[in-house]
């Protein structure tokens, strides 16, 4: 695992700052159909209002706000090559 590596935990507490008078919760833990990469919705209120993100994890086992850019075909011209 890469040591740049950004946890889950250390995200909701970046974006959603949970205390006990306002918890943050999983909302939905899934899989994306394309990529079958991992995703978690959380739920938080803040002082604003709710708030609802949905965080992604990347192959070096980060998590980010964002979803990870999924492989594109490539063509191998060393394998038809003579």
């Amino acid at each position: 695992m890469n040591s740049n590596c950004v946890s889950l935990r250390s995200l909701v507490d970046k974006w959603l700052a949970p205390t006990h008078s306002m918890p943050a919760r999983v909302a939905l833990v899934g899989r994306m159909f394309a990529t079958h990469g991992r995703y978690v919705q959380m739920e938080g209120c803040t002082s604003t209002g709710p708030l609802t993100i949905i965080f992604f994890r990347h192959d070096d086992g980060s998590w980010c706000v964002f979803p990870p850019v999924p492989a594109l075909p490539a063509m191998c011209g060393h394998v038809f090559a003579n």
